[in-house]
């Protein structure tokens, strides 16, 4: 059975960092592609970053591009979203999703087969 679990949430000042982690079990992750998605309140889910685990390549969206990096590490199966800079506007919730490495459009979310539940990002103004 797949799982991913988000960690790292919380309650951030603007201008701050945060570090979100996502750890997978039951998949083989050098043979998927794990996806950071965010959704504001009332707003839809949107693509934040992507990395595919063979060839440690890397996708982000044009709104946290230069102030985000996303991050693999096989052996515990972890992906990690490190965002600097935060601004009000990256108030929302993260989750992290795992699909196989050779689909395309990783920018949307229809192509994403697991997901995790979910964690909160807070930036106060």
């Amino acid at each position: 059975q797949v799982q991913l679990v988000e960690s790292g949430g919380g309650l951030v000042q603007a201008g701050g960092s945060l570090r979100l982690s996502c750890v997978a079990s039951g998949l083989t992750v050098r043979t998927y592609a794990m996806g950071w998605f965010r959704q504001a309140p009332g707003k839809e889910r949107e693509f934040v970053g992507a990395i595919i685990w063979s060839g440690r390549r890397t996708y982000y969206a044009d709104s946290v591009k230069g102030r985000t990096t996303i991050s693999g590490d096989g052996p515990t199966s972890t992906v990690d979203l490190q965002m600097n800079t935060l601004q009000h506007e990256d108030t929302a919730a993260y989750y992290c999703a795992a699909t196989p490495y050779y689909r395309r459009s990783l920018t949307q979310r229809e192509v994403y087969d697991y997901w995790g539940q979910g964690t909160q990002v807070t930036v106060s103004s």
